[in-house]
């Protein structure tokens, strides 16, 4: 199993609680696109969702974490 690193400074201003809440991809994927639509990169809301969807549930949690501040 690969670690999920978080990384120095996401690629947006975006901010997005997911602790506590539905650990469903679709649920991540919306508050994290959602997140990014409303940040100073709305462009990367695309991209972020190409990326996102390339593979499985952890690839999808370290491009979150890439994109925006997880919290």
């Amino acid at each position: 199993m690969k670690l999920i690193e978080k990384p120095v400074t996401p690629l947006t201003d975006a901010v997005v609680e997911l602790t506590g809440k539905d650990g469903n991809a679709f649920f991540i994927l919306g508050q994290v696109r959602r997140g990014i639509l409303n940040s100073n990169r709305p462009e990367l809301a695309e991209e972020f969702m190409r990326e996102a969807t390339a593979s499985d549930y952890e690839h999808l949690l370290n491009v979150c974490m890439r994109y925006v501040d997880v919290r």
